[in-house]
């Protein structure tokens, strides 16, 4: 990957790591989650896909992930969104196709509200909006809570590896960028995909999101068996599944 990878410069000076395939539009942007980078399953398999399909192709890693510059405790929702909105806008042309998983189904939500004019078509895999509030500090007792003011940072236990380092800016950034506090209009084909033994998220804001949303092509899609990973082979196969419904849709208009 060394050879291909290449970096963007943001406006706040991050370096942004990314591997991009040139093909036919719209093209797929695949967004990953909460410290996780652009090498995971999901992306090198809709990469391949989508080279065997002669579409282009685009992963990256936020700021504070993977090859990219600046330390993870650093950053934040707005910063991540940021480095998201710089990808899209600046390494692709025409309106893409979003695949958000996890914390990039939150950041893929903010950019249908910033950049809804670059977004032909949304897929969400486990989608986490809000997750800093209604799932980070929802989850503290007061004595976390405050050892977070006072201290600026806590670690959290993750199933993924080492612990989560939950800084205080995070929680904070997050509360300015919350998408299910208000209407939230996806006029695009939009999937939402989800597993019905995530132990991430449930099935219940899932449902909440797919609620909330407004559009004339939205779908909820559950995968039984399904965990928060998404990445066994019956789930790689959904996901494509999604992508390809999403672009007969906008082929067809």
């Amino acid at each position: 990957m060394g050879k291909r990878m290449k970096f963007l410069t943001t406006d706040a000076g991050r370096r942004i790591a990314y591997v991009q395939s040139k093909g036919i539009g719209p093209g797929v942007v695949f967004l990953g989650g909460f410290m996780s980078d652009m090498t995971g399953t999901k992306a090198l398999h809709l990469e391949a896909w989508c080279k065997a399909e002669g579409r282009g192709f685009l992963r990256f890693d936020y700021s504070g992930h993977g090859a990219s510059s600046e330390a993870f405790t650093d950053g934040c929702i707005g910063d991540w969104a940021e480095d998201a909105q710089a990808a899209i806008c600046e390494l692709t042309q025409g309106p893409q196709i979003l695949v958000g998983s996890s914390m990039g189904g939150w950041i893929s939500l903010l950019m249908t509200k910033r950049i809804p004019e670059r977004i032909a078509g949304l897929v969400t895999i486990a989608a986490a909006p809000d997750f800093t509030e209604d799932g980070f500090w929802a989850s503290f007792n007061a004595d976390t809570r405050k050892f977070l003011i006072q201290e600026g940072q806590v670690n959290i236990p993750s199933d993924y590896g080492d612990p989560y380092p939950i800084t205080k800016r995070l929680i904070e950034d997050g509360r300015s960028h919350l998408v299910l506090r208000s209407p939230l209009h996806l006029p695009f084909p939009t999937r939402f995909l989800q597993g019905d033994e995530d132990a991430e998220v449930s099935v219940d804001l899932a449902h909440s999101l797919f609620a909330l949303a407004t559009g004339d092509d939205i779908q909820l899609r559950l995968l039984k068996g399904g965990d928060h990973r998404f990445s066994s082979p019956r789930a790689l196969a959904l996901t494509q599944k999604a992508i390809t419904d999403v672009i007969g849709v906008i082929e067809a208009q």
